[in-house]
């Protein structure tokens, strides 16, 4: 699996590393590191490279709290904090606390967010993404990163002039989103936008809406641009064979990004999409081989509690 081949390919640096010096010198420190300072219990030691390794993950505030001198320092690891562990550890093993609830779900918990975290390990980090990704993506994503200025728009489409004016007039007396809506809901004959106050989102120049499927007639653009936000149009607009009473309600000013601006934040995007398809490799390969005997109808079965009781 993933996971697998990141620790080994971490294992082989690690050998890499040691290789480059002194075969004699390596054979002694690793030697060194593997002798016993204790032994607990029937299988369970301490060796001298567990306390090294304990020691160097601390940060140094943390180790000062264990003495001023390296000695205190090591003694206190051993016999406040390893010694602890290791005892504490042995009486879970004995009450085989990993095979229950709660414990043993942290402890798949723990596992899972390590293989996450050896596939974050062999990705990198963002910041080794290359240029050239990043622009890759930036061209691919362009609209993201340089919008043209949009205009939030609401217009209530009539069957004749006669009745859009009418709706015109209705709205300069009482100029309130709410009694814009209500018109809207009696009078516009566009039933994607009538229940929801006649409002047609953000809209390009080329009368494209931030609402997905969303499109309004140029000369409806046209005659809100002409306007100040906040404004009705003044007279009717011919929109094919009715009449739309349009309300610029506001503005988004255009914008531009260059590629540069925006190069740590595509950075993070790539860096989270790779981690995510890689992540999802290894669950679609372990499903394939290690999930079996899966009865999704006992899932009916199964009380989840909801509002303090539990319910079927």
């Amino acid at each position: 699996m993933r996971h697998a081949a990141v620790a080994g390919a971490v294992l082989a640096a690690i050998l890499a590393i040691r290789a480059s010096a002194p075969a004699e010198e390596g054979g002694a420190e690793s030697a060194r590191r593997t002798r016993i300072v204790a032994r607990i219990g029937a299988t369970r030691v301490i060796t001298v490279g567990e306390i090294e390794d304990r020691i160097a993950q601390m940060p140094p505030f943390q180790r000062a709290t264990f003495g001023g001198t390296p000695e205190a320092i090591r003694r206190r690891v051993l016999t406040e904090v390893m010694f602890p562990d290791a005892l504490l550890s042995l009486g879970a093993e004995g009450d085989r606390l990993s095979e229950q609830l709660p414990t043993s779900s942290a402890i798949e918990r723990a596992l899972s967010g390590a293989t996450v975290r050896a596939i974050r390990a062999s990705i990198g980090p963002a910041s080794a993404i290359p240029m050239d990704d990043v622009r890759a993506y930036y061209d691919r994503n362009q609209a993201r990163y340089d919008a043209p200025e949009r205009y939030l728009i609401w217009r209530i489409l009539c069957q004749t002039r006669e009745e859009a004016q009418l709706v015109l007039e209705a709205t300069r007396s009482d100029p309130t989103p709410t009694t814009f809506a209500r018109l809207a809901r009696e009078h516009s004959q566009d039933k994607a936008t009538y229940l929801r106050g006649g409002n047609v989102g953000f809209v390009t120049a080329e009368g494209v809406s931030s609402e997905p499927g969303l499109r309004v007639d140029r000369a409806v653009v046209r005659a809100a641009q002409a306007v100040r936000d906040g404004s009705l149009v003044p007279e009717p607009v011919v929109e094919g064979d009715r009449f739309a009473v349009v309300w610029r309600r506001g503005t988004i000013a255009s914008t531009k990004h260059a590629v540069e601006e925006v190069a740590a934040q595509i950075r993070d995007a790539l860096w989270k999409a790779r981690i995510k398809e890689e992540t999802d490799k290894d669950v679609a390969a372990l499903r394939v081989s290690k999930l079996r005997d899966l009865n999704e109808s006992l899932l009916d079965t199964i009380a989840v509690p909801v509002g303090g009781a539990a319910r079927r």
